[in-house]
């Protein structure tokens, strides 16, 4: 675990700056000891000076980005941030990404969704290799139409010894999550109980979030064991906690979201997280992290202040170097404004009606894919879309004739999921909605691969963070998109939040902190740095 080595400091002297001098440094150097004074010695006000100076009204200790949130965070999980690199999908939270973050001592998650099962064993091969004993984690996404990949990626991380997951996307607790939270459990020497392996619950609605705080139901535990897929003792481990000790409260993110603002989603699941404990008599930290509209510094020390114990960023990491995006599809995002993002059908659950937020900026997806959910609720099939109509699309959105792209659906589906090509021969209506799901499947990849002909078409998964971390950064060195590394914008996030912190303490004691102060700008930060 990467040490907290703090750089040697020269404070400035009292005498040799004013007062708004000296909360400006206070302000940039956290980190640092500092005293609070009464100047002049008849007034109110407070003022800032160097630790040492004599009679202070307040004495304010020296603090970090690693002083932020749940520090059960930092020594559960062996880093020293409380800040995770989220798992977009497509493997879009890329390799190099992960492996970026965890060198530098902080967490990140794989995008394993939408992959195929050849390649997350790669990755994770890779990443087994590359970080070595730091840690690392990565994405086990609920997965409707193919459940037994779900249970073959849960294979594959117990296997591999993958001891960190995201469970995103799930509706409802499954015997998956389960197998895999409590395989490896045991009894500490002291009859303390040690997990082996780490589900964070990515969560937006209370009656999800209450089955991972709850402990898992008998008679899923019981047919677990009757499977031999968990043992005796770790059944009886298991009824003793919650599923999840790690949540991440995923409020309007890109991609799957809700759309609710982190202020009012994540108090109502720390109640609830509350509430369970008491209930069940949980004594073990459960860390309810925070995610979604986390674009700058603010934001973070917002998250913080109400209770979070840790962030969790995704959009913003897209256009970093390591990110798996297409350059042009990076130059899109740099480019968007918070206003630049709107909801559309989602690939995986279309015909469920379940929408993804994406960027709207440049692109026609959004727009067209709401087109083809249109029509799939007026019509039961191809056959009844009006002859102009599908004109239409194969010209302009598909760009092929609608037998060809079925007979690659149907090429595809017959080595995937065979009971998929079962059912559109009995259903017309589904065997449209596997041809609508042709194009947000392809529109996504054409993002990552950076296909010049469907620019029009890009599916990008964004949130309104990503307009307003564009507005942080501009005028500095992480504008450019070469700039944007995954460890820099994490770093800034971090360090900007503890200085937005100081601001706060140094006002709530009465010194008088201009507005412009709680704008932390972006800087070139040592990754070696604490």
């Amino acid at each position: 675990m990467p040490k907290n080595v703090m750089p040697e400091t020269v404070l400035p002297a009292l005498a040799e700056t004013d007062a708004l001098s000296m909360a400006k440094w206070a302000i940039e150097n956290p980190s640092v000891a500092i005293n609070l004074i009464r100047k002049p010695s008849n007034s109110n006000e407070i003022s800032v000076a160097p630790a040492g100076q004599p009679d202070p009204v307040a004495i304010l200790p020296g603090f970090g980005p690693a002083s932020l949130g749940d520090p059960s965070f930092l020594t559960t999980h062996n880093v020293r941030f409380p800040y995770i690199c989220g798992e977009m999908a497509n493997g879009i939270a890329s390799v190099p990404m992960v492996v970026a973050m965890a060198k530098a001592g902080m967490l990140g998650f794989f995008g394993a969704a939408g992959l195929p099962l050849a390649e997350i064993e790669r990755a994770v091969a890779t990443l087994k290799k590359e970080c070595g004993d730091a840690s690392w984690g990565s994405n086990l996404i609920h997965s409707p139409q193919d459940p037994e990949l779900e249970e073959r990626s849960v294979d594959l991380y117990l296997r591999e010894g993958v001891t960190r997951v995201s469970a995103s996307a799930f509706m409802a607790l499954r015997p998956s999550v389960v197998r895999y939270a409590f395989t490896g459990i045991r009894t500490a020497p002291d009859g303390s109980i040690i997990r082996r392996n780490h589900v964070f619950a990515k969560i937006s609605r209370v009656e999800v979030a209450k089955q991972f705080l709850s402990p898992a139901p008998d008679n899923m535990l019981a047919a677990l064991g009757e499977k031999g897929l968990l043992t005796a003792e770790e059944i009886a481990l298991a009824r003793r906690l919650p599923v999840a000790e790690d949540f991440t409260v995923e409020a309007d993110s890109g991609g799957h979201t809700d759309n609710r603002p982190f202020t009012v989603l994540l108090p109502a699941i720390l109640h609830l997280r509350d509430e369970m404990a008491r209930k069940y008599g949980w004594t073990h930290p459960i860390r309810i992290g925070a995610a979604g509209g986390i674009g700058t510094p603010g934001s973070v020390a917002a998250a913080f202040s109400i209770g979070a114990a840790y962030v969790l960023t995704g959009s913003v990491n897209q256009s970093a170097i390591e990110s798996a995006l297409s350059p042009a599809g990076k130059k899109l995002l740099t480019q968007a404004a918070a206003t630049d993002v709107m909801m559309a059908p989602a690939a995986d659950m279309f015909e469920l009606g379940v929408k993804v937020q994406v960027l709207k900026r440049a692109t026609f997806f959004a727009a067209r894919a709401s087109k083809l959910y249109e029509l799939y609720i007026r019509h039961d099939s191809l056959e009844q879309i009006p002859a102009d109509t599908m004109k239409t699309l194969e010209r302009d959105v598909f760009k092929r004739p609608v037998a060809e792209i079925w007979a690659e659906t149907e090429k595809f589906f017959q080595v995937r999921m065979p009971h998929e090509m079962e059912r559109a021969a009995r259903e017309p209506k589904h065997r449209m909605a596997l041809v609508f799901r042709w194009y947000l499947h392809f529109s996504s990849r054409w993002a990552i691969s950076g296909e010049p002909t469907r620019q029009v078409d890009y599916q990008i998964w964004c949130g309104p963070a990503m307009g307003v971390f564009n507005q942080w950064v501009a005028g500095t060195f992480l504008e450019k998109a070469e700039n944007r590394t995954v460890v820099q914008i994490a770093l800034n996030m971090m360090h900007g939040a503890a200085s937005i912190v100081r601001a706060n303490q140094l006002r709530t004691f009465g010194v008088n902190v201009p507005a412009e102060l709680f704008n932390y700008a972006p800087r070139v930060l040592d990754e070696s740095r604490g």
